[in-house]
This record gives structure tokens, C-alpha cells and sequence, in this order.
């Protein structure tokens, strides 16, 4: 923006080209001083609309008299208005085209009314002092280090008495000591840009900018972020890019033509939705995404962002039958235009942050998510792993006699486990409509559902890649989130979730402690079969390394609710090894079957291996051992030898 204020000719020349990677700055409503007056600047891109008002209470809602000037061969709209302050509601009076009026809301306002109201809010970012420098100084690579996250959705996690929302500052008050307690290294929080209905969970949106009003101000959001970099938390949010809400008062149609959407509606509609396609091949639509993805980074010191239904934006045809979708121009069905986006979003992310995270939930087996951009892949750093999700969910459920016949669904998700850089989710999406939540899935008696869940949970931090759990699953929320009201937070006053809380928090921390559980998360080295074809018992049994061999941990998983006595398995170093983690502890809620002593090794072939190891598996039980220190007799002190020596007086 120039000196004046007026928008300049690179911001133009930029926004077009698609690469004005902070659009924000001159887009919307900027609270300013133009030629010695206080005022705000509202700039808007609405290049085939007639006219462009200002509307708001100052004019009652009439934009006729407020005009916008357009800035020459932009299709920009700009003006400077004198007196109009912070707090102001807006929006934009537009006549289209075909001359028809309508007002819509600002699509880079930081700010909106609270629902169902639906104006912008001229609002200033300005002002918070952050105490965050510490954490953004850090150089924090997520490969080789451990990422445990705990999914949120800020209005279910808790609740006042009566019903209401608890403030970003109030959450964080409530929230990050639990998030350390816990020995969680990261919340994800799902979206949080403006969206009109609550049971869209924040993935409808209108206002990208804008962060929602329900739960309070953008500085009581950026509290939340500091506190949560000052207790050594990252955050990452939930974005959208993909598609958003059809509402009048939002993107669609927005200067009376298809302007952020693509024109063709069998491209644009996404059906099973309700909801519009952005149009990725259009610059300015490229320049509005990747400045937002930027916006939460440079704003609000968002530390990566999960990257929402991926899949949709690659494939033309997703969930859409033969006719209903066009073809690209060579006739296949990538969308060769988001394909192009999505790499250029991560290579302009990757620039400005290095060590951000950019995590794509992308369901398909779509090749190079993870991979580099040069290399022709999407330029990912991460991406949800569905497959290992879909296939443990179906084993776990599977009653206890079908399990040996499912075998392969413990065993293949390996083969894929290192094709990209993967993230372990048991997420919302998993425990909503009639799915059950993740104890309630677990087959059998009341106590084997909760021994079940300890294993579920187990094996997902013992399994190679990030982890991710929605809130309430580390307790045993025992039905499925209901998304209007707080999680049962009441089930802890009942032993079993109260164990089942004590395993959850024993379980992160080991995960923590523990090298071999991530610092080989991404490399084949870092996993090793012991034995993945006893299927007749249901038991998997694998090592995880380190890149000290000290640190390698070796673990067994009995998947039936039968004890497993004198079970061997082959292992590579003779000596003793410690039992270092069992699920079946009393304190966890299991029956105490525990190794107190340590294992030794005998000299008889087992797996592959030159000796092996004898022990006690419990029902529904992981353990997990390691190589005990061997113990080596201590040299004496000179001093005390030498006395020795000395003649007797």
C-alpha cells in the first residue's frame, strides 16, 4: 500500500500474478491516518461488479451514498473513509452485473459478528504483547523428534455451567496445564476462520480472516497461542482451503459472478457437501489462500496448519459419478491446477517457515504428498496416515475369534509405513455418526473394551510415525462426541476411566523418554519385525530403534483376551532385558500380570535370532522391554586400595 494509503501498483501487479503472499495487508478494512485524518481504508477485489458501497449502521445498510472508487484495470475496489473507527459493522453493498444488489461481508475482515448475525467487524490486530520469542527462535525439526498431538474442538472440550463457551483465554487457562500434564507436544484445534453453523464443526466457512467470534477477540486469541508457546506447546490449526460455504452473505457469486469458484459447476460443486470448489487455476484466488495459510502464521504464530480433505481438491472426481465432473484437458482426472496450488502453498510456507508443519489429510494413495516439490511430489512435510487408521480401527473392532483370519490388517500397513512422512490419526472424524467412540468400538466384557482401547492406544505410539488423538479418547469417552455439548468429563469419578486417564498420561510420557518411539520415525531402520505371522494367537511382536542401539525397545502385543505364558521370541543381543512398560498394570486398570525380574536370555534359535527370551503375555496386554545396562564391577579408589596395601602398624 503506498504512503497515501491508496493500494499500489505491486500490490496490484503482485495479486494478480498470484503470488502477494500477504494480501491481507491491503485487502479489508485497515484502521489508519490518510492526510492527517483517522479513519479506515476498505479495499475489496470485486472486478465485474457496477458498484461497490460501503454498508453499515451509519448509513442503514445503504452503501448508495459511500462509494467505492475502482482502481483503474484492477478490479479493485478502494476508499478511505474519515471517522469510521474500530467496532464499525460492515459489509459490502455490490450491484452486479445484470444490476442486481446485495450486500455481502468482507472476505479479508479479521473480524465478524458473533452468529447468526453475519457482518464484518472493523477490528485492529495491533496491540498484543507476545512473550512467545523463545519458542519461535527454537529450530524445532519434527522428523527426528517426538510429535504427540491432542485434537480439540474449543467448544466441546469443556463448557461453563451453563452451557456457554469458555474464552481463548479462559481455555488457556484451563488447557495448556492439562496439555503439559498429559505430555502432549502439540494441540490441533479444528477451524477457527468465521463459519456461520455450529454443526459444520468450522469446515463451511465465510470469513477466512476472520477468526470466530465465539469464543471471544483476536488478542484473546494470540493469548491462547503465547500461553501455549510458553508452556512448550505447538499449535496447529485446521485450514480449508478446498471449498467453502454456499451462504449469501459469503464468497459465492460474490461480485454477481462465479469469482473465488470455478465457473463450470460440475468443477466448482462439491455435492456431498453443499459446498463450492475454490478456483485454484485463477491467480487471485492463489494469492487470497496461500496470504491466509501465511495470515495465521505471521498474526497469531500458528506453528503448522492440517490441511483439510486434500483428496477433493486433487480429484475431479471425487465422490462423483461418471458425468457429473469434467476431465482435465489431457483427459485424466487430477485437477492439475490444485495440484500446482498445494505446491506452491508449501514451497511459499516452507520459505517464510522452515520448520512450520504442513500436515495433509489426504485419503487416497495418492504418490509424493510428502515428497519435494523438485521432485515432483505435493511438498507436504506430513501427511495423515488413512489407511494405517482404517485398517487398525477394523482389526480392533473385530471380535476376538474373527482376529486370526485379520491378521494382515496389523501387518500391511507396514509395507507402506515409510512411503511418506506419516501421522498416526484417531480423530474426530472417527468418532462421530454412529461410529462409536474408540472404547465403545472394542469388542467384549466391560473390562476387556478398556483393555482394548489401552492396547489401541499403545500400539499407536509403538508404531512408526506422529501421533494424533481427539479429545476425550485419553479418557474413554464412552459414547461418541455429540459436538454440541462438553466431553463427559464426569466418567473420571468412575475408576476405570480414571485408570484408563492414569495409562494415557504414562503412556505419552513414555513416548517421550523414549528415543526409539521417533528419532528413527521416517527410516527403515527404525523398525525391525520380530514376529508379524503368529496370527493363530493374535500376537505381533517388533523392535523400534533408536540411533543408539541402547535405546531400542522391544514390543509385543497379545490381541486376544487369553494369557500367553512361557511366549518366546527370538531377540539379537543376549543378556537381560527389563520390562520397562506393561498395560496390564493394576494401576491402569489390568490384572497386575507384571515382570518385576529381569529377562534373561538362553542360547535356543528363535525368529531368525542366535537366542531368545521366555515370558508372560496377559490378556489384551502390551509390553514393552529393554536391553538392561550390563553391570560392570566399579575399579576401586586409589586411596582405598593403597590403605589395603599398607602394613598394620
Amino acid at each position: 500500500m503506498r504512503a497515501d494509503g491508496a493500494v499500489s501498483d505491486q500490490d496490484i501487479y503482485l495479486f494478480h500474478e498470484g503470488t502477494h503472499y500477504s494480501a491481507y495487508r491491503f485487502l479489508g478494512a485497515h484502521i489508519t491516518e490518510e492526510n492527517g485524518e483517522k479513519g479506515v481504508r476498505f479495499t475489496v477485489w470485486a472486478p465485474n461488479a457496477l458498484h461497490v458501497g460501503l454498508a453499515a449502521d451509519m448509513n442503514h445498510w445503504n452503501g448508495s451514498n459511500h462509494s467505492l472508487y475502482k482502481v483503474p484495470e484492477s478490479g479493485l475496489w478502494s476508499r478511505f473513509f474519515v471517522g469510521v473507527t474500530e467496532g464499525t459493522f460492515y459489509k459490502y453493498d455490490i450491484t452486479s452485473p445484470n444490476g442486481e444488489r446485495f450486500l455481502k461481508a468482507d472476505p479479508c475482515a479479521v473480524r465478524a459478528e458473533l452468529r447468526p448475525a453475519t457482518a464484518s467487524v472493523v477490528a485492529e490486530l495491533n496491540g498484543y504483547t507476545w512473550s512467545d520469542a523463545a519458542w519461535r527462535r527454537k529450530k524445532r525439526n519434527p522428523y527426528s523428534k517426538p510429535v504427540n498431538i491432542y485434537e480439540i474442538h474449543l467448544g466441546t472440550w469443556r463448557q461453563k455451567a451453563d452451557g456457554s463457551f469458555y474464552t481463548y483465554r479462559e481455555i488457556a487457562d484451563l488447557l495448556v496445564p492439562y496439555i503439559q500434564e498429559m505430555g502432549y507436544t502439540h494441540i490441533e484445534i479444528m477451524p477457527l476462520s468465521e463459519h456461520p453453523y455450529d454443526l459444520s464443526w468450522g469446515y463451511q466457512l465465510t470469513g477466512y480472516f476472520a477468526l470466530t467470534s465465539r469464543y471471544g477477540s483476536p488478542h484473546d486469541f494470540m493469548y491462547f497461542v503465547d500461553q501455549c508457546h510458553q508452556a512448550g506447546v505447538g499449535v496447529i490449526l485446521d485450514w480449508v482451503p478446498a471449498h467453502f460455504a454456499k451462504d449469501a452473505h459469503g464468497l459465492r457469486l460474490f461480485d454477481g459472478s462465479p469469482l473465488f469458484e470455478y465457473a463450470d459447476p460440475l468443477t466448482a460443486e462439491k455435492p456431498g457437501w453443499g459446498t463450492l470448489t475454490f478456483d485454484f487455476g485463477k491467480p487471485e484466488v492463489r494469492s487470497f489462500l496461500i496470504s491466509n495459510a501465511l495470515f495465521w502464521m505471521d498474526v497469531y504464530h500458528i506453528d503448522g496448519l492440517r490441511v483439510d480433505a486434500v483428496t477433493s481438491m486433487l480429484r475431479l472426481d471425487f465422490e462423483k459419478e461418471e458425468g457429473s465432473f469434467c476431465r482435465n484437458a489431457k483427459g485424466g482426472i487430477e485437477n492439475e491446477e490444485a495440484i500446482s496450488f498445494l505446491q506452491q502453498l508449501n514451497e511459499t510456507v516452507f520459505n517464510d517457515y522452515p520448520y512450520a508443519m504442513m500436515m495433509a489429510e489426504e485419503s487416497s494413495a495418492w504418490p509424493g504428498v510428502t515428497r519435494m516439490t523438485s521432485e515432483g511430489g505435493l511438498g507436504f512435510n506430513y501427511k495423515w496416515n488413512m489407511g494405517w487408521m482404517n485398517d487398525t480401527l477394523k482389526y480392533m473392532e473385530t471380535d476376538f475369534h474373527e482376529r486370526p483370519r485379520r491378521h494382515n490388517l496389523l501387518t500391511f500397513p507396514i509395507c507402506y509405513a515409510y512411503s511418506e512422512n506419516f501421522t498416526l490419526p484417531l480423530s474426530h472424524d472417527e468418532v462421530v455418526h454412529g461410529k462409536k467412540s474408540l472404547l465403545d468400538k472394542m469388542p467384549g466384557t466391560y473390562e476387556q473394551k478398556f483393555a482394548g482401547l489401552r492396547l489401541l492406544l499403545g500400539y499407536q505410539i509403538t508404531s512408526p510415525g506422529k501421533k494424533l488423538l481427539f479429545m476425550g479418547g485419553e479418557f474413554g469417552q464412552f459414547i461418541e462426541w455429540k459436538d454440541q455439548e462438553a466431553l463427559d468429563w464426569f466418567l473420571l469419578d468412575y475408576e476405570s476411566h480414571r485408570k484408563l486417564h492414569s495409562y494415557t498420561v504414562a503412556l505419552n510420557h513414555l513416548y517421550l523418554r523414549e528415543k526409539a518411539l521417533w528419532e528413527l520415525d521416517h527410516a527403515w531402520e527404525g523398525y525391525q519385525w520380530i514376529s508379524a505371522d503368529d496370527q493363530e494367537q493374535s500376537v505381533i511382536s517388533f523392535i523400534r530403534k533408536g540411533k543408539k542401539k541402547g535405546d531400542a525397545l522391544l514390543i509385543l502385543i497379545n490381541f486376544q483376551p487369553v494369557e500367553r505364558v512361557n511366549y518366546r521370541i527370538g531377540v539379537e543381543r543376549p543378556g537381560g532385558y527389563a520390562e520397562i512398560f506393561n498395560s496390564d498394570r493394576e494401576e491402569f486398570g489390568g490384572g497386575g500380570s507384571v515382570h518385576t525380574d529381569t529377562l534373561r536370555t538362553v542360547k535356543i534359535p528363535w525368529h531368525g535370532q542366535p537366542q531368545s527370551l521366555e515370558l508372560t503375555l496377559p490378556p489384551l496386554s502390551m509390553v514393552i522391554l529393554k536391553k538392561a545396562p550390563v553391570r560392570r564391577k566399579t575399579a576401586e579408589p586409589q586411596s582405598a586400595a593403597k590403605s589395603r596395601r599398607r602394613k598394620p602398624l
